[in-house]
């Protein structure tokens, strides 16, 4: 009896938990649709109405694409075996355990270690982690080349979205810059006394102050991920330099700055700024610069890395409160 109470206790938890994770959406979403009628129907700004409406076409279709793209798993190549499983479980000794994963690692395309030089391996997933992939404690599963969880999209960004959540990004700027730029006008009737109706006073200076608030923040957090593309690393990465079997590297995945934005974007421009899949690759291999072409299949046909003057420039610290780190 008390265990029956005990689950339905964890089940009502978790259930409380799903539906609050969708509060920060629901802001964000409120305050969109908000600045969409004080725009069109309060203020009928008439010539800036085409601009406005397709700049707002792609700011709802990547946040749509952010919130609803499901993160990419392994596949099941990288999961334990059912005997493997066992075998790995009921063994005691820590060595003889990471010998075993080790022993199965060579079988895998994975060049990346733990701090100690060990296979990463995920306890919980019973998975061995491909290169890049971590485990969000949030979405409660290995996500390919996770980046962060951000909750103001619900979900966690990884290899299969972090296009898609650049693109929200630089269209959320455009989006409050527009808009500040052409409501500044009317503030200024407004601060003149020229705007008789209160009831559009009142959305002048909340738009105003809406746009610009959101468009400081924006700016910094997409500034940041543009620095990150253009190193080729994740959030992360850049707060934890990851380890190869080589050793740490910080810069193990930098191929120069053309190629870092086509490991994001691809290779064909035409999709750049459209919210459509075109990263490269599945998410389980990634080039890199500490490997030669023998070593590394992915790097056969690639032309010799471009060098970045600023390679081992500092990475910056801390990060936009808009994005909260859930890896372990």
């Amino acid at each position: 009896m008390r265990r029956g109470w005990k689950m339905a206790l964890s089940g009502g938890l978790r259930c409380c938990r799903r539906v609050l994770s969708w509060v920060p959406v629901l802001v964000i979403v409120l305050v969109v649709l908000w600045s969409y009628y004080a725009y069109v129907f309060e203020l009928c700004l008439v010539i800036y109405l085409i601009f406005y409406h397709a700049i707002f076409v792609f700011f709802t279709w990547t946040y749509w694409k952010s919130i609803f793209t499901l993160p990419q798993q392994p596949n099941q190549k990288f999961h334990l075996s059912y005997t493997d499983k066992e075998r790995y479980e009921n063994e005691e000794r820590p060595e003889v355990q990471k010998q075993m994963l080790s022993d199965m690692a060579k079988k895998l395309p994975v060049y990346t270690r733990t701090g100690s030089g060990d296979v990463r391996f995920c306890d919980r997933c019973h998975l061995i982690k491909p290169d890049r992939c971590h485990h969000c404690s949030v979405c409660a599963m290995c996500v390919l080349k996770m980046d962060h969880h951000c909750p103001w999209v619900n979900n966690c960004i990884g290899f299969s979205n972090y296009k898609f959540f650049l693109q929200f990004l630089a269209y959320s700027v455009l989006y409050c810059l527009y808009i500040a730029t052409t409501v500044f006008s009317y503030f200024i009737k407004y601060w003149r006394g020229e705007l008789p109706s209160v009831r559009s006073k009142f959305h002048v200076l909340f738009l105003l102050f809406v746009a610009c608030m959101f468009f400081v923040s924006l700016v910094i957090l997409f500034g940041y991920h543009c620095w990150l593309v253009s190193r080729n690393k994740t959030t992360l990465e850049a707060f934890c330099t990851p380890v190869f079997t080589s050793g740490p590297e910080k810069n193990g995945f930098n191929l120069g700055f053309i190629k870092n934005i086509q490991q994001v974007f691809g290779d064909n421009k035409k999709f750049w700024l459209i919210p459509i899949g075109s990263s490269p690759g599945d998410g389980h291999s990634f080039p890199m610069r500490c490997m030669n072409e023998s070593q590394n299949p992915l790097l056969a046909n690639e032309e010799p890395w471009e060098e970045n003057e600023d390679d081992n420039r500092d990475y910056p610290e801390g990060s936009s409160s808009l994005a909260v780190e859930t890896e372990t």
